[in-house]
């Protein structure tokens, strides 16, 4: 749904404090764009979070971490209901991220490509003193045309492979996969972000897939050529942006492996999820400052991340 909260109120939602609620799941990476754009722009006092938990079923991700089985804040069971509250026959599937509006309890959009865009240009009037700009103007063509690439090729690349129904529609996306990832390979081996030298919207669209090619894709759909950690350049860019704040803090590697493993009961019939892999090197040097930048440009780091958002210290390397 296209609808969107803008600054004008022009589709009949304008930004507003405290009125909308972004529901997005740690588990997805669609989600995990939202939450880190968020952070880095330190919208926590302006939009709520709702954290559904990593599994759900035909009908929609519930809010079983929370006490009761509810979101706090909208009193509802399943995100299926804010759908249902907009419209009751509503046709399409219930995803993640989707902005509610609390006033209703209605969604207004899942969005999640212009969510993110929005976050950063619409929401300008909350943003935290210090916010980084990620979408620098000098810069928008060339972010449009990477994040166009990435997206076909790598973010939706994992699912291509994942989900083929043949063995030549797996052939063709894993070649299609590993060529975009050839070319972000020789990309960042000389330069530290994708493009110029500040941290932008395309480093939290490519970090959300790497940072579950390894504990996910790399087994689960078949990724499996090389895992991210053979990869030199893109396994320092990787652990780069987790370690910067914002990144790693939003990533729960037992929710993300749970959603995947146990969801995909048709990939994965017994609901088996796997031990490993060993995620101790997400928080090994990098020595990606080598190649110069300033990840926040004249912008500074996000603070702490706020009481009942940190993500379990047993679901992450990080510390």
């Amino acid at each position: 749904m296209t609808t969107r909260v803008t600054a004008d109120g022009r589709d009949g939602y304008p930004v507003e404090a405290g009125r909308y609620r972004l529901v997005a799941a740690r588990a997805c990476p669609w989600a995990n764009r939202s939450i880190i754009v968020r952070r880095l722009l330190g919208l926590e006092d302006a939009l709520s979070l709702g954290l559904p938990g990593p599994t759900h079923d035909e009908r929609s991700w519930t809010f079983d971490l929370d006490p009761g089985g509810r979101d706090p804040v909208l009193g509802i069971e399943r995100l299926q209901e804010a759908y249902f509250k907009l419209d009751p026959e509503y046709p399409r599937g219930i995803t993640v991220p989707a902005i509610v509006d609390t006033t209703t309890g209605a969604v207004v959009t899942n969005d999640f490509a212009q969510i993110t865009l929005d976050l950063s240009t619409e929401w300008r009037e909350h943003h935290r003193d210090g916010a980084p700009d990620l979408l620098p103007r000098r810069h928008l063509d060339e972010i449009e045309a990477v994040n166009q690439r990435v997206f076909t090729e790598v973010n939706n690349g994992v699912y291509r492979c994942g989900f083929a129904g043949t063995q030549q529609a797996y052939d063709d996306a894993y070649a299609r996969l590993w060529t975009a990832l050839d070319w972000l390979e020789d990309r960042l081996s000389g330069q530290r972000y994708l493009v110029g030298d500040t941290i932008t919207e395309a480093d939290v669209r490519l970090f959300t897939t790497l940072v579950r090619f390894d504990p996910v894709y790399h087994g689960h759909f078949k990724c499996n050529r090389n895992k991210l950690a053979e990869m030199p350049a893109l396994w320092a860019y990787a652990r780069d942006l987790f370690q910067t704040p914002g990144f790693g803090d939003t990533v729960d590697f037992t929710q993300i492996k749970q959603h995947y493993y146990l969801v995909h009961k048709d990939i994965n019939p017994n609901g088996i999820v796997p031990a490993g892999p060993d995620l101790s090197g997400w928080v090994t040097p990098h020595g990606r400052e080598a190649l110069g930048g300033r990840p926040f440009g004249d912008g500074t780091p996000p603070g702490p991340v706020r009481d009942g958002e940190r993500v379990d210290p047993a679901h992450t390397p990080s510390r």
